[in-house]
């Protein structure tokens, strides 16, 4: 594969101008490329700039509104459910995390569900907007079906991701970022794009027997759940993925399930829904409701090192805590720059000769 680097300021000028050019206000520009930037310095590269030109295709489609009312349809004191007016989810998140971060501020906790909404990015940029208040952050958001339930040849879930962040002390935050499903779609995306074959277990084909093809969806194909098959505890991946449907979508009052509406442009969705666009859950919770924020600190440090230091079967291996290979990459790539591949650049420069917006150069 045949890359190229690019610093920080040139992509988040060139996704500023693109989010611009879809009609998006210059403060709601400015923070959905913040998000897909956060995903491409952490490393996850299949949901940053590269997911630009979905947005797009999706706005063209009026499936996007780029200048939404997001507004508050029903709340309590700790609670509230938040409607996106088919929002930028990388706008529409954010404001829910900062609706329970300031009512996790007066008492403690804050949950906030989310309905008729897209695709939201990385979960890890909306669970660390509430670890820099000293919080727990958490959150999660349903999908488009692509993923078989354990012993269907159906897709009924989404890769429904779920993450989990704590605030640390000397050492940078424990992250818990991940997909239900044995991969997000993302990475089958990169294999499409490299035409490299999948591990096996990650998807299935019509048959439901295992396959290595990336393009596999297209053939009528579905993600596996996290565990991969039933020898292998997909049941666990199953129950999880459920759990997010659940919280993020039957709660707000989102589509769930199979009537969740497909991320490409060219599937429409589906004539029957359940709901309103996609949903999210978020939650955030202040450390010193349960202890001192700082003895916390103190002995998640204290958890950090001891695992750190464990015995490992490899003696080239270490323990990763979750987050670090994220963080580490986040600082390599602010100071070396973020690679892309050649794909990806064509992609995003035929998109801004489109827009008439500038190239990346």
């Amino acid at each position: 594969m045949i890359f190229q680097t690019f610093t920080e300021q040139q992509l988040r000028s060139f996704t500023e101008a693109v989010f611009l050019k879809m009609g998006c206000s210059d403060t709601h520009a400015r923070l959905a490329a913040d998000v897909l930037l956060k995903s491409d310095l952490r490393g996850i590269d299949s949901h940053g700039v590269a997911r630009l030109s979905g947005y797009v295709r999706l706005w063209e489609k009026k499936r996007i509104n780029s200048r939404p009312d997001i507004k508050i349809v029903h709340q309590t004191a700790t609670t509230a459910t938040v409607d996106g007016d088919a929002g930028l989810g990388l706008v529409v998140a954010p404001f829910a995390m900062e609706l329970a971060i300031e009512k996790a501020k007066v008492y403690g906790s804050g949950w906030v569900s989310v309905r008729n909404s897209n695709h939201f990015g990385i979960a890890g940029y909306h669970s660390l907007m509430a670890v820099e208040n000293d919080m727990i952050g958490i959150s999660m958001t349903n999908a488009s079906p692509l993923v078989a339930p354990t012993y269907s040849s159906e897709r009924l879930l989404g890769t429904n991701p779920m993450c989990y962040a704590f605030p640390a002390g000397a050492y940078p935050p424990v992250v818990v970022d991940m997909a239900t499903a044995a991969a997000a779609n993302g990475k089958l995306e990169i294999a499409q794009r490299a035409d490299l074959p999948i591990p096996e277990g990650w998807v299935q084909n019509k048959q439901g027997h295992s396959s290595t093809n990336a393009h596999e969806l297209k053939n009528g194909g579905s993600l596996l759940p996290l565990g991969s098959d039933k020898d292998h505890g997909s049941h666990k991946g199953y129950g999880l993925g459920a759990t997010v449907d659940i919280l993020s979508a039957v709660l707000s009052g989102a589509n769930y399930g199979p009537w969740v509406p497909p991320f490409v442009a060219f599937l429409e969705p589906p004539s029957d829904p359940v709901g309103e666009g996609i949903g999210h859950f978020l939650g955030a919770m202040r450390v010193d409701g349960f202890r001192p924020a700082a003895e916390f600190k103190t002995h998640l440090d204290n958890w950090i090192a001891r695992f750190k230091s464990s015995g490992t079967i490899d003696p080239s291996k270490k323990v990763i805590i979750p987050g670090e290979p994220e963080y580490l990459s986040e600082q390599q790539r602010r100071e070396k720059g973020i690679p892309l591949i050649d794909a990806v650049v064509k992609d995003l420069n035929e998109l801004a000769q489109k827009l008439g917006s500038h190239t990346l150069s």
